[in-house]
Protein backbone atom coordinates (compact mmCIF):
# COMPACT_ATOMS: atom_id res chain seq x y z
CA UNK A 1 0.00 0.00 0.00
CA UNK A 2 1.67 2.96 -1.16
CA UNK A 3 0.45 5.89 1.10
CA UNK A 4 0.50 9.76 0.06
CA UNK A 5 3.14 11.39 2.37
CA UNK A 6 5.82 10.47 5.30
CA UNK A 7 3.40 12.24 7.40
CA UNK A 8 0.65 9.98 7.28
CA UNK A 9 2.81 6.91 7.19
CA UNK A 10 4.33 7.91 10.53
CA UNK A 11 1.17 8.30 12.35
CA UNK A 12 -0.31 5.55 10.65
CA UNK A 13 2.43 3.01 11.84
CA UNK A 14 4.95 4.59 14.33
CA UNK A 15 2.74 5.52 17.42
CA UNK A 16 2.27 3.11 20.38
CA UNK A 17 -1.16 1.38 20.27
CA UNK A 18 -3.77 3.74 21.86
CA UNK A 19 -1.90 7.05 20.63
CA UNK A 20 -2.95 6.73 17.13
CA UNK A 21 -3.85 9.70 15.08
CA UNK A 22 -5.28 7.87 12.38
CA UNK A 23 -6.12 4.72 12.09
CA UNK A 24 -6.70 1.66 8.44
CA UNK A 25 -9.59 -0.80 8.59
CA UNK A 26 -7.79 -2.96 5.73
CA UNK A 27 -11.19 -5.17 5.63
CA UNK A 28 -12.98 -1.80 4.06
CA UNK A 29 -9.75 -0.01 2.52
CA UNK A 30 -10.76 3.10 4.75
CA UNK A 31 -8.99 5.45 6.61
CA UNK A 32 -9.95 7.44 9.88
CA UNK A 33 -9.66 8.87 12.99
CA UNK A 34 -9.76 6.62 16.26
CA UNK A 35 -12.29 7.49 18.53
CA UNK A 36 -11.27 6.70 22.54
CA UNK A 37 -15.05 4.84 22.87
CA UNK A 38 -14.19 1.80 24.59
CA UNK A 39 -13.72 0.97 28.23
CA UNK A 40 -10.49 2.67 29.86
CA UNK A 41 -10.41 4.51 26.63
CA UNK A 42 -9.53 1.90 23.93
CA UNK A 43 -10.26 2.48 20.38
CA UNK A 44 -13.31 0.37 19.30
CA UNK A 45 -14.43 2.90 16.53
CA UNK A 46 -13.24 5.59 14.42
CA UNK A 47 -14.48 8.87 12.20
CA UNK A 48 -13.98 7.74 8.38
CA UNK A 49 -11.81 10.49 6.54
CA UNK A 50 -11.12 10.92 2.69
CA UNK A 51 -8.37 13.31 2.87
CA UNK A 52 -4.94 13.07 4.36
CA UNK A 53 -5.14 15.13 6.83
CA UNK A 54 -0.92 16.16 6.29
CA UNK A 55 -0.92 16.74 2.46
CA UNK A 56 -4.68 16.59 1.61
CA UNK A 57 -4.39 14.07 -1.24
CA UNK A 58 -7.58 11.88 -2.14
CA UNK A 59 -7.50 8.80 0.32
CA UNK A 60 -9.04 5.23 -1.11
CA UNK A 61 -12.89 5.17 -1.54
CA UNK A 62 -14.19 3.06 1.02
CA UNK A 63 -15.61 -0.59 0.55
CA UNK A 64 -17.88 -0.75 3.34
CA UNK A 65 -20.95 -1.02 1.11
CA UNK A 66 -18.89 -3.14 -0.72
CA UNK A 67 -18.14 -5.42 2.21
CA UNK A 68 -21.76 -5.93 3.23
CA UNK A 69 -23.15 -6.15 -0.11
CA UNK A 70 -20.89 -9.18 -1.02
CA UNK A 71 -21.48 -10.96 2.35
CA UNK A 72 -25.14 -10.16 1.93
CA UNK A 73 -25.52 -12.34 -1.28
CA UNK A 74 -23.59 -15.28 0.61
CA UNK A 75 -26.72 -14.96 2.90
CA UNK A 76 -25.28 -13.55 5.78
CA UNK A 77 -27.94 -10.55 7.29
CA UNK A 78 -25.96 -9.02 10.04
CA UNK A 79 -21.96 -9.77 9.19
CA UNK A 80 -20.80 -7.19 12.00
CA UNK A 81 -22.56 -9.66 14.25
CA UNK A 82 -21.57 -12.92 12.88
CA UNK A 83 -18.46 -14.39 13.81
CA UNK A 84 -19.63 -17.28 11.20
CA UNK A 85 -18.18 -14.98 8.21
CA UNK A 86 -15.45 -16.17 5.75
CA UNK A 87 -11.92 -15.69 7.14
CA UNK A 88 -11.35 -14.08 3.60
CA UNK A 89 -13.66 -11.05 4.97
CA UNK A 90 -11.86 -10.43 7.86
CA UNK A 91 -8.90 -8.92 6.31
CA UNK A 92 -8.16 -7.30 2.52
CA UNK A 93 -8.34 -10.85 1.14
CA UNK A 94 -11.99 -10.25 -0.01
CA UNK A 95 -11.11 -7.56 -2.66
CA UNK A 96 -7.40 -8.13 -2.97
CA UNK A 97 -8.01 -11.28 -5.96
Amino acid sequence: MGLCCQAMEYYLYNLEQGDEVVCYSPKFNEYGIPIHDGENGSITSYIQIQYCPWCGKKLPDSLREKWFDELEKLGYDDPLSDDGIPEKFKSNEWYQK
